[in-house]
């Protein structure tokens, strides 16, 4: 995957938000943290979609990871609005992923170049680096 001259990188999972910037080349990501966005999960719009019982009874349906989900995508929604963000990837479990694009604004879906539908909270950057090379 090609990813731009800083390109934001925004990885998720239920619990967790960093964000990254490319300091490297197109095809050769050299990412960079920066500073971790403080979230307050509010939206638990989630909960009724979730309504099934099966998910319920077999613990599928996590409201505060859902509810994370959203507050990240709302955070990134107002990054895109204000010109913050130019150009983003979105790595996130699919949960998590799913969840976020229910939220996804008109000017963020214009921002997006890609998502990865892969947990790699916690995993060392050079590992995520060679996911975006080979995705």
């Amino acid at each position: 995957m090609k990813l731009a001259h800083k390109a934001h990188v925004a990885l998720l999972d239920g619990e967790n938000f960093s964000l990254l910037r490319n300091d490297g080349q197109i095809f050769e990501p050299r990412l960079v943290p920066e500073a971790r966005p403080e979230l307050v999960p509010t939206n638990f719009s989630a909960g009724v979609r979730h309504q099934d019982q099966i998910g319920k009874l077999l613990g599928r349906t996590q409201l505060d990871e859902l509810a994370h989900g959203a507050a990240a995508a709302a955070w990134l929604n107002a990054r895109a609005i204000a010109g913050e963000i130019e150009a983003l990837l979105i790595i996130a479990d699919p949960k998590t992923l799913g969840e976020m694009r229910h939220h996804y604004h008109a000017e963020l879906e214009k921002r997006l170049v890609g998502e990865i539908d892969k947990s790699f909270a916690g995993r060392p950057i050079e590992e995520i680096q060679e996911a975006i090379i080979a995705a």
